[in-house]
């Protein structure tokens, strides 16, 4: 069956000497691994340089349900991402949202919502010219809500603490080491209304980012199964 949808780049990763799997999440099928040729041929419609991370693409596929790896009929760029891919603070975005997306997308069914977030992101990326030292945060707090493990943030008190396994505050100290003290439940109300319009307005030291991210990082740990250490998160914490 042949369709057309719209892809954002997640990774890529060898197959053979011809070509290489790239993984896609597409508007119509969610995440989907197709077949891509390492050069372009004569009478190709792909051209291998557009599949780079992040890249918003309009794709025309055949698709079949049963099929492992899908295959690529048609592909052209629908948006110039150039600061993505010559800017030193958004590629190291790139790399981290790329490893981050890898990992937490599975193989699903189509999620437009979903598609719309992660799209929306990506072009935030590409046009905030200042402020982006919370971007990172912003995205990994933002995707619970499509993820179904977005925490209930509303019944914050002074005090209190953040139960990560129940997702929720709570005013008792839990009986197992997985929550989040004082001063960082309060960091995490504090970051309950940050979004990317306004997220350049939350003031935090590198330590501060570092330890948000940690704790928001542990906390997919524990409710996504299989969810692994983040390789470029180093390059971030260096950086912000």
């Amino acid at each position: 069956m042949h369709c057309k949808t719209e892809g954002i780049v997640l990774s890529n990763a060898g197959y053979n000497d011809k070509y290489v799997i790239t993984h896609v999440f597409t508007r119509s099928f969610g995440r989907i691994s197709y077949l891509l040729p390492k050069t372009r041929g004569r009478r190709s419609r792909i051209n291998p340089a557009l599949f780079s991370p992040l890249s918003i693409l309009n794709l025309e596929v055949e698709h079949l349900p049963l099929r492992e790896i899908q295959r690529l009929k048609e592909a052209d760029r629908q948006t110039l991402l150039y600061d993505i891919g010559s800017d030193l603070t958004k590629v190291s975005l790139t790399f981290f949202l790329s490893e981050f997306l890898s990992k937490v997308l599975r193989e699903t069914d189509n999620n437009e919502l979903l598609f719309d977030y992660l799209k929306q992101a990506v072009e935030v990326l590409e046009e905030t010219k200042t402020g982006l030292a919370n971007f990172h945060l912003t995205f990994v707090l933002g995707l619970t809500r499509f993820l179904g493990i977005y925490p209930n943030l509303e019944n914050y008190t002074q005090g209190c603490c953040f139960d990560m396994l129940n997702g929720e505050f709570t005013s008792r100290t839990p009986a197992h080491a997985y929550y989040l003290r004082e001063r960082e439940s309060a960091f995490l109300n504090q970051l309950s209304r940050i979004n990317f319009s306004n997220m350049h307005l939350f003031v935090l030291s590198r330590n501060d980012r570092n330890l948000i991210i940690d704790r928001m990082l542990t906390y997919y740990r524990l409710h996504l199964y299989d969810f692994q250490p983040i390789k470029s998160l180093d390059v971030l914490r260096e950086l912000f």
